[in-house]
């Protein structure tokens, strides 16, 4: 998993409240256990028309959201069915932080396992943030994630709090298994002491 420090990139604002993991990545998406390639199909159903062309009123069809790194989400994003393959499409897609007032709780933790940042602020806070993400090829904002602040393109700033485990594996670049990694010399050593203990297992 790459570490995540500070990003600085456009943000798209997604003024749509409960937007669900079909929505994000739709269920006929979800054949494959790959993690890359899904990008295509992030917000299918928004983004393309019936006969597969782009849909030129969804916000990442437009010029200047093509290279998109952050959402500015309404309430309740990811809620819906448990699919890991939803931070999957928007990682391969680019997205790398989603910001909104609230997630659920199983997209949220799969978030962070997946090297993603989602920030909750609060709703004054969210309509800030919508309207720098409205600025089109101005709407860029930095997120530094050792601050725990959000930079927009006024100079304005907003703080957000995070969960300081959960902070340290995303500097660290560190996954499920990165973490167990952590702990090799450990494991090694309890499966030599193991194995001379029982040599007949």
């Amino acid at each position: 998993m790459e570490k995540f420090v500070t990003l600085t990139g456009v943000a798209a604002p997604l003024p749509i409240m409960n937007i669900d993991t079909d929505m994000i990545i739709p269920k006929q998406y979800l054949k494959t256990i790959a993690r890359t390639g899904l990008g295509k199909g992030l917000f299918s159903e928004l983004r393309y028309k019936d006969d597969g062309s782009d849909n030129p009123d969804f916000v990442l069809n437009k010029p200047a959201y093509r290279d998109v790194k952050i959402l500015v989400a309404g309430d309740n994003f990811g809620c819906g069915s448990s699919r890991e393959h939803a931070p999957w499409a928007l990682l391969d897609y680019g997205v790398k932080a989603v910001i909104s007032t609230s997630f659920a709780d199983i997209f949220y933790n799969n978030c962070f396992k997946n090297g993603i940042l989602p920030i909750k602020v609060s709703q004054a806070e969210l309509e800030k943030l919508m309207d720098d993400a409205a600025r089109g090829a101005n709407a860029t904002l930095t997120i530094d994630l050792p601050a725990q602040e959000i930079r927009g393109p006024d100079g304005g700033v907003v703080k957000f709090d995070i969960d300081p485990f959960r902070k340290h594996c995303l500097l660290e670049g560190l996954d499920d298994i990165g973490l167990t990694l952590q702990k090799a010399g450990a494991i090694d050593a309890f499966e030599a002491k193991s194995a001379a203990a029982r040599p007949w297992a």
